[in-house]
């Protein structure tokens, strides 16, 4: 278990596993989602924690900069990464902050400018837009902090991820009087949760100590922090702009942590779903403890 400040106990000390000195190298995402899977890590003296946009982790841990990442679910397709089962960020209806934004009807969105942070969220939106609303939708790079696509101006429908969902959505006043949840829209549509991110390694990789360790540790934060939500809710939610009461729904209600049977039924069927419509090359992913 962990110490009441989230230090790893009992566990090995990656730093030294295989009699090598180098930190064990964790990817992962800031967003207030990610804690029950991250806090406390930061003390773990066998890891060093990198943070970065869910949509630039992949690339860190195909380039050796991570040794294993909090990476986009549709990543996970790739041949050269295997998902490791020690954790994930799902949903089993709402998401609350993976939402489209529109001026105009969804059922007339023909261009939706999406977050660059996210590669799944992208994805799922143009699965649901194809599926629910018959709509073929393009994409175009919505870049969020500066509240504009390129060439400037507010787009007529967006998606956003993240905490900027709750503490920085358009305003009011500019007209987005039409919103989905892509969470709740993929449950009506398959009645499966879904999965937007999840632990992943370099294909190979899974067995070395470096791995095993990362993932002994990781499955145990889970666990600790999933007991310790109100003290998460109560000690993270002010400082990164959200409310107790929704932070509180968000973390304790509406998101899912554990990589189950129907999890896995979910990623695969969403892979499958992306490649039938030409958004993947593969729609299979290698889960370490099945030997795929």
């Amino acid at each position: 278990m962990h110490g009441t400040n989230g230090t790893p106990q009992g566990g090995q000390d990656a730093g030294s596993v295989g009699g090598g000195t180098a930190a064990v190298r964790i990817g992962c995402v800031k967003y207030l989602n990610t804690l029950p899977l991250v806090e406390g890590l930061g003390a773990w003296r066998g890891a060093e924690v990198l943070a970065a946009v869910p949509s630039k982790l992949i690339g860190m841990l195909e380039s050796g900069e991570v040794d294993v990442a909090l990476a986009s679910v549709v990543d996970a397709a790739r041949e050269g990464v295997t998902a490791l089962p020690v954790g994930m960020i799902g949903c089993d209806g709402p998401t609350m902050t993976v939402r489209v934004f529109s001026r105009v009807p969804l059922e007339r969105v023909g261009t939706l400018a999406v977050d660059t942070d996210s590669h799944t969220s992208v994805m799922l939106a143009r699965v649901i837009f194809k599926h629910v609303y018959g709509r073929d939708v393009s994409v175009v790079d919505y870049h969020a902090r500066e509240h504009a696509v390129q060439g400037g101006g507010r787009p007529d429908a967006l998606l956003l991820i993240g905490d900027k969902v709750e503490t920085d959505p358009p305003p009011p006043e500019e007209g987005y009087t039409h919103q989905l949840d892509l969470g709740e829209a993929w449950k009506g549509l398959t009645g499966l949760p879904f999965v937007y991110a999840v632990w992943m390694c370099r294909a190979g990789e899974e067995r070395t100590p470096a791995v095993v360790a990362a993932c002994e540790v990781l499955d145990r934060a889970r666990r600790h922090n999933r007991m310790r939500m109100d003290w998460l809710v109560d000690a993270r939610a002010k400082e990164r702009g959200w409310s107790a009461e929704r932070a509180g729904r968000y973390l304790g209600e509406l998101l899912r942590y554990e990589v189950g049977a129907a999890e896995r039924q979910a990623v695969s069927t969403f892979l499958r779903m992306c490649r039938e419509m030409g958004l993947l090359e593969r729609g299979e992913v290698r889960w370490a403890d099945e030997g795929v």
